[in-house]
């Protein structure tokens, strides 16, 4: 199985604590997930839940070719204001590792993603990767960058 390894970064104009609050609660990943994927989260848990580790969370989602499918993560590690990690327990992945890393620098919040992941069916799934699903991945990152900056601003360097 090849795994494939992505990193992304984006810099935030607000306090470490509300890049924490926003980010650690699954209810704000719809906000920032493109709306073709048509992102629920379906977990019973009330919005204010704070993250934990061992928390399970699952989705519907519509990944690819409008076919909708159930996800559950689950979330591995949690240090407060500094990172967690979720891991796919059942969806569409053979594997799906994504850290989440958030470091305060001058004038806001250097958050970090770092994503390892495989795809099932072999030579078939590789295929896929080179195709379509690598490109899609780098899609919904380059969406939620987008509706980041909509959401809390632009990252503006102060001297």
């Amino acid at each position: 199985m090849k795994t494939y390894h992505k990193k992304f970064e984006q810099y935030l104009p607000i306090p470490l604590a509300e890049a924490w609050n926003f980010f650690s609660s699954p209810f704000n990943l719809a906000k920032i997930t493109p709306p073709q994927m048509k992102f629920i989260v379906t977990s019973d848990y009330d919005a204010n839940t704070k993250m934990y580790p061992g928390m399970i969370i699952t989705y519907k989602i519509t990944p690819l070719l409008g076919i909708k499918m159930n996800w559950m993560t689950e979330i591995t590690h949690v240090k407060e204001n500094e990172y967690f990690v979720d891991e796919q327990r059942f969806g569409p992945y053979a594997l799906w590792h994504h850290q989440h890393h958030f470091k305060e620098v001058k004038g806001g919040v250097l958050m970090t993603d770092i994503l390892h992941y495989a795809i099932p069916y072999g030579f078939l799934g590789r295929f896929a990767n080179d195709i379509l699903v690598k490109k899609q991945i780098k899609n919904i990152f380059a969406y939620r960058k987008q509706e980041i900056i909509k959401l809390f601003g632009p990252f503006k360097v102060r001297e």
